[in-house]
């Protein structure tokens, strides 16, 4: 099959890549950059027309382009898309619907919404790993330098939404009955897993919508159908509750255990915690999941269901990978045999204080996970799954 590629700064580029040719497809990459709404009848004709240019039999991209749907569709092409973050506003669009698409999604909750909703274009497909690529990265000449190597037992990689400028710190100007309440909130959502009612929440407190939209205007794109509560529980309210709970659950295991972390944000300083920063993902980070005894996933609280793009990247490099509870990990592996889950922050520290005393079963579950990703989860597994719909 002939495949359009569309290119942009997105993980995974590279092994979805190499997964499509591995398996006899020939593929062309075309940069994408996303800059044109899809308002914009020019834009899309002209989309149109370099597609329609390469003679090619669908297009590709990771996450969802409505520009890229219209155009498809004008054209009767297929246009396979899989998102891979979370929130994402454009699966909203009303172009999801278009026949020629075949859009999929890493969190089976979201696919179940447009399930129940009649919309039969969006399916569900777990993120995967490139497990070839993983293992052969077993040197690196520069990673015994101070500040690449792990001093730890405990490693996490990723954002802790400590920058400038977040969502909620924008919020200044919110009364303090509106700021008490949300604070409260947020700290019940952080006692349970598995379940997000911030959404429906807010959807049942219009006042408390109205003071929050006075100081912080978030609206609706109008081709669209996700709401204004939608808006202020994914992007403003699950990542605040991200980064107290990020922050709170790596103070306490760098206090206990000793953690590297890996971070955008290099001042962020806690006792018993060595700060790498920024770790780039493709090239370092599987070294760092390799070398940790024990890799943590907290994941982002938009992510209901779904095993984030982390997860399998430390099962598929050998790590042994300890997460929140997330339900679609059932449906996949088994607790306690391919991968260990927590489901409150003082089960997470017993849980690190077990697995830290006994090697051998650490280092099976580890290798069982490791198996499991190869057998099941490649990015050669996913690729076939995506093509089947076009059958």
């Amino acid at each position: 099959m002939k495949i359009l590629f569309l290119t942009w700064k997105s993980f995974g580029n590279d092994d979805v890549l190499a997964a499509f040719r591995a398996k006899g497809h020939t593929v062309t990459e075309l940069p994408y950059d996303d800059k044109s709404e899809p308002t914009d009848k020019v834009a899309v004709d002209k989309f149109a027309q370099q597609v329609k240019s390469k003679n090619v039999d669908c297009v590709f991209s990771f996450n969802y382009f409505p520009v890229v749907a219209l155009a498809c569709k004008d054209l009767g092409m297929p246009y396979l898309s899989w998102i891979y973050d979370s929130p994402y506003v454009r699966i909203y669009h009303y172009s999801i619907v278009f026949p020629t698409n075949h859009v999929f999604v890493f969190d089976s909750s979201i696919y179940l919404e447009f399930q129940q909703n009649g919309i039969n274009t969006v399916h569900f497909l777990p993120m995967a790993a490139n497990t070839d690529r993983l293992s052969a990265m077993t040197k690196f000449a520069d990673f015994s330098r101070t500040e690449w190597n792990n001093k730890h037992d405990v490693a996490f990689i990723g954002s802790l939404y400590t920058e400038k400028h977040q969502f909620y710190q924008r919020m200044d100007k919110i009364s303090d009955y509106t700021r008490g309440y949300l604070e409260g909130l947020m700290k019940a959502q952080m006692q349970v897993y598995g379940y997000n009612f911030i959404q429906d929440t807010l959807k049942n407190n219009p006042d408390i919508i109205k003071d929050m939209q006075d100081s912080l205007p978030m609206t609706p794109n109008p081709d669209g159908v996700e709401t204004v509560e939608y808006l202020f529980a994914q992007y403003v309210i699950n990542r605040q509750i991200t980064a107290i709970e990020r922050q709170e659950i790596l103070k306490k295991v760098s206090s206990n255990f000793g953690l590297d972390l890996y971070t955008p944000d290099k001042a962020f300083k806690l006792d018993g915690c060595t700060n790498h920063g920024l770790v780039d993902y493709y090239d370092m980070a599987p070294y760092v999941f390799k070398k940790a005894k024990i890799n943590l996933n907290i994941s982002l609280r938009s992510i209901i269901a779904g095993m984030p793009l982390r997860a399998f990247d430390i099962m598929g490099a050998g790590g042994f990978l300890m997460t929140n509870y997330q339900s679609d990990f059932l449906e996949f592996f088994t607790p306690g045999e391919d991968y260990e889950y927590y489901d409150s922050q003082a089960d997470l520290m017993n849980k690190i204080e077990y697995y830290l005393a006994h090697e051998d079963e650490r280092a099976a579950i580890a290798r069982s996970g490791f198996e499991k990703i190869a057998a099941h989860h490649t990015y050669e597994h996913r690729v076939d799954e995506m093509l089947s719909y076009l059958v």
